[in-house]
């Protein structure tokens, strides 16, 4: 077996649920429940397990969906190590988290702080995300180009990429990208223009609230979002998140860096199966693994 990178899906992976088997099994997964609860204004066990409408809004779901990817890492750090992490825009801070450059409580708190940055920094309904399937990367550039405040969000895999900004920007995009070959241009259930220039604000404000973040060198590499580059200095990383909240997620860049750099084996590590997908599309030469439930720990002693 070659290198092993664990990878951490991002805000729309989250369910009612997550986690639960392993905080119920685990001590070493309950106990970051308790960590995060201990540091937060949020009850995020209830969240997790019982709520239906707030796991679903930004400033609830990231410190959630992180707490219940950290919880699934715990038990499975007993079993294997990685030898890169990554996350796809929120996961990136579970990546960091298992790199060892940030503790869970700085992390939970500073995505709990994210959230609130990145709901409020545009009004609901000005702006939006879609998600744009069977075109070319160099086509979706073209138009987005043209449009004012339209952009890439997230380049995911080939065939699909997403596209954030200004509503009516979106819709004169779907237009053109439709008239130009696409397949589907399809409005996403988000609450803004996550990953554009719109959010450079909630960066900003971020970028305040990482000042006095300890920040340490990476145990193992991570992949960064922002470049699709390994990062192994702790000079580098509170910029980096700074500029992820509104520059492009390049998700299959980074899975292509990390081929190249060795890693045939990646284990997603969350709720659903949404980077194992992707992965699979970018590559069909590795294995993809993902733990989402106590049992698929069996997977990883197979490997």
């Amino acid at each position: 077996m070659g290198k092993v990178a664990f990878v951490f899906p991002g805000q729309g992976a989250q369910q009612i649920g997550m986690a639960k088997d392993f905080y119920e099994q685990f001590e070493s997964s309950k106990e970051i429940f308790a960590k995060a609860n201990a540091c937060l204004d949020i009850d995020v066990e209830k969240i997790c397990f019982e709520e239906e409408e707030k796991i679903n809004l930004t400033e609830y779901t990231q410190p959630a969906l992180l707490t219940a990817c950290v919880a699934i890492l715990q038990p499975v750090l007993e079993i294997m190590q990685p030898d890169v992490t990554a996350g796809l825009s929120l996961g990136e801070y579970s990546a960091l988290v298992a790199s060892e450059v940030m503790d869970f409580q700085d992390a939970v708190k500073v995505s709990r702080q994210r959230g609130i940055y990145m709901q409020n920094e545009v009004p609901v309904g000005i702006g939006g995300m879609s998600a744009v399937l069977g075109s070319t990367k160099e086509i979706i550039e073209e138009v987005c180009e043209k449009i004012d405040g339209v952009s890439v969000a997230n380049y995911n895999c080939p065939g699909q990429i997403i596209i954030s900004g200004k509503v009516e920007g979106l819709e004169v995009a779907r237009e053109e990208l439709t008239k130009a070959g696409a397949k589907r241009v399809m409005p996403l259930k988000v609450s803004g223009p996550f990953h554009s220039p719109m959010l450079v604000g909630a960066g900003e404000k971020l970028a305040d609230e990482l000042k006095p973040i300890d920040i340490k060198e990476p145990k193992y590499p991570y992949v960064t979002n922002v470049t699709a580059e390994y990062i192994t200095k702790k000079e580098d990383v509170k910029e980096l998140l700074t500029k992820q909240v509104s520059s492009s997620v390049r998700w299959q860049e980074s899975v292509e860096k990390m081929i190249a750099e060795g890693v045939d084996t990646f284990v997603e590590i969350g709720p659903g199966r949404t980077l194992s997908n992707l992965i699979k599309k970018i590559s069909r030469e590795v294995t993809v693994i993902n733990i989402e439930k106590v049992e698929d720990l069996e997977k990883l002693k197979e490997l």
